[in-house]
């Protein structure tokens, strides 16, 4: 029978460990600081979208908890003799992403740009422990000997970080699995245990589900993208990124314009009743977006707001029906301008945007 372990001498070897890692925590607070550094680097360079990069050394009361624990051989002795080299998560990187898919990339990052020493999946570990948790893969790595031998590194040559990986879903159970009491299926009240279970599952399948919008979003903007390039409107969705493409190539790009302007561009033709690019293409053919701008404003104008003077010609009287910011002291003054359009011979509200021959999206096209 296993003699059962001394608190006093755990407690004494664990307070032991922890004055000594107490004098080296600044040592670690910057290992993680350098490492975090670096991966966030490495993934803006490689233009890796995530969440965050977060880091951190291991707060002390939490290493003297661990220092104390019992080994599970001999729970008489502590898991760990020496706890300053035993322990490997002194310096922590947690990385955060959006999707699944992103997993990989980061894993392909970190093999490139430092050395792995250990690779686990906590989700897969915690199963066969028979314990609740949810999926999380932890990197053991050390910065790579070019790296270590540069001035600003030579330091934290060898030194062991921990790099746990998952998506925010991930995260959001892990964070929240630090309050949950039951750690084993075996003590769990049963039907606490059928809601964890069905719990786990809604978040695998909720990651599974964001990952698969994600790519369907990409495969939707890859062909506006050709369509659009290859002038086929009819049927393509009146999108920020699809209108932005569409703009930049019938009015020539302009790089003060930000994502914003095009997404507010994009509610306003929604709201004026456009259905897809066709139906834009055709209202602002027949308009001149120099000649407008020369006549309203006196010279040449950013390409939305020339797009906005195109719309207000081909729609007359129905741009200010529709604005929605009709009624404000903004109509008074497209009111000026569609006079002033008239004055210099330009025939407005040719375009009917209610009528049914004008882009409409085909059957088999997203709507």
């Amino acid at each position: 029978m296993q003699p059962y372990a001394d608190q006093d001498l755990l407690k004494a070897h664990a307070d032991t460990a922890a004055v000594d890692y107490l004098k080296l925590q600044p040592f670690y607070v910057d290992l993680a600081e350098v490492v975090g550094r670096i991966i966030k680097q490495s993934l803006e360079g490689r233009e890796v979208k995530i969440h965050s990069v977060q880091s951190r050394a291991k707060d002390a009361a939490s290493f003297a908890v661990k220092a104390a624990m019992p080994s599970e051989e001999d729970p008489s002795k502590p898991k760990y003799t020496n706890p300053l080299h035993e322990i490997t998560d002194l310096a922590g990187v947690r990385i955060i992403t959006h999707f699944l898919s992103t997993l990989s990339d980061v894993d392909d990052m970190l093999r490139t740009e430092f050395d792995i020493v250990e690779k686990s999946n906590k989700g897969m570990l915690l199963i066969e422990a028979d314990r609740f948790g949810y999926q999380s893969i932890h990197y053991l790595l050390k910065l790579k000997n070019d790296r270590s031998q540069l001035a600003e590194y030579q330091r934290f040559a060898g030194s062991i970080v921990e790099v746990q990986v998952r998506t925010i879903l991930q995260h959001a159970w892990a964070e929240i699995e630090h309050d949950i009491q039951y750690k084993s299926s075996l003590t769990i009240p049963t039907e606490i245990r059928r809601r964890f279970v069905a719990l786990a599952g809604m978040l695998e399948l909720a990651d599974r589900e964001f990952q698969a919008i994600d790519d369907a979003n990409s495969t939707l903007e890859t062909v506006a993208k050709t369509s659009v390039e290859a002038g086929n409107l009819s049927g393509i969705e009146i999108t920020p990124k699809a209108l932005k493409l569409f703009l930049d190539g019938k009015l020539g790009p302009d790089g003060r314009m930000s994502g914003w302007n095009y997404d507010w561009t994009a509610r306003l033709l929604k709201t004026l009743g456009f259905r897809d690019l066709l139906q834009v293409e055709e209202a602002i053919a027949p308009h001149d977006d120099h000649r407008l701008s020369i006549i309203l404003q006196g010279s040449r104008q950013g390409q939305l707001a020339r797009f906005e003077m195109m719309l207000q010609a081909a729609l007359g009287e129905d741009w200010n029906n529709k604005h929605p910011w009709r009624g404000s002291y903004w109509e008074n003054r497209r009111r000026m301008q569609l006079e002033k359009m008239k004055a210099n011979g330009i025939t407005t509200g040719t375009f009917n945007i209610e009528s049914p021959t004008s882009g409409t999206i085909a059957d088999d096209q997203p709507k």
